[in-house]
């Protein structure tokens, strides 16, 4: 269980980024994080990644606080961070030092399979197209089998079309051990396909507005009705979340479900 228990982060020029934010994460549950630019969003994610203490509430996975990078905890990037001298299987197999030279291969081979990059193992990261590189991050952080995945905003550099193709090899690769994946993104369509819940945050300071339940089978159909209701929803509450005269807490509402947009 990741546990954020009414996490405040304030900077030392004074800004408030997180008021109080709180939410129960279970294991294996994909949830995505969506809000008003400035709505402290990535500064959320990297205090639980450990890389920005928070100023005050709680991080805890399985009860152990977070206060600095853990091993239980993996992280992706909009930039795929690919490290230039070493070969594309080198790079997957970058956190596996640990374990034997086959199992290590083992693992490594199967990443690339799943991700379409079987014939690119020996190719050097300079030799990838943008989205290849980002199929070989994801592939990177997931293989070492993290209880925790963080996705910052990980497919918005890329085209639409290979942004929907790395939606549904992440999901591909996130059956396999089914690790908890938080995913900041604007992109509420990418949201809807891909999150069991999405949370909304109200900005200045960061806090939760609404939290959003999901409840669509997987593989979802981005064309059907009840997929397009959802959409509505969230967009409805980010709307809302931006409403001054909308008071924190009033998130939890169906309100605007048939709005025209």
């Amino acid at each position: 269980m990741l546990l954020l228990d009414r996490v405040d982060k304030t900077y030392p020029n004074g800004v408030r980024a997180l008021e109080r934010f709180s939410a129960d994460i279970p294991q294996g549950e994909i949830v995505a994080i969506i809000g008003g630019s400035g709505c402290g969003k990535s500064t959320l994610l990297r205090a639980v990644a450990g890389l920005d203490r928070a100023s005050a509430g709680l991080v805890s996975l399985d009860g152990a606080t977070i206060e600095a990078p853990h091993a239980k905890i993996g992280i992706i990037f909009q930039e795929p961070r690919l490290l230039p001298w070493l070969s594309v299987a080198d790079n997957i197999g970058f956190g596996l030092g640990d374990l034997p030279k086959d199992v290590r291969r083992e693992r490594v081979a199967t990443a690339l399979t799943r991700v379409g990059l079987a014939d690119k193992a020996k190719a050097w990261p300079r030799e990838l197209s943008g989205g290849q590189a980002q199929r070989v991050a994801i592939a990177r952080a997931l293989v070492p089998q993290p209880e925790v995945l963080l996705l910052d905003e990980p497919f918005s550099a890329l085209d639409a079309f290979t942004r929907a193709d790395l939606q549904d090899h992440l999901l591909d690769l996130w059956a396999d051990t089914r690790p908890t994946l938080l995913l900041v993104t604007h992109d509420v369509d990418e949201a809807v396909v891909l999150a069991d819940r999405v949370l909304v945050m109200r900005p200045r300071p960061g806090r939760l507005f609404d939290d959003i339940t999901i409840n669509l089978t997987r593989p979802r159909d981005r064309a059907s009705p009840l997929f397009e209701s959802f959409k509505r929803r969230v967009l409805t509450a980010l709307d809302r979340s931006l409403d001054l005269s909308v008071p924190d807490g009033a998130g939890k509402s169906a309100a605007g479900d048939a709005m025209w947009w």
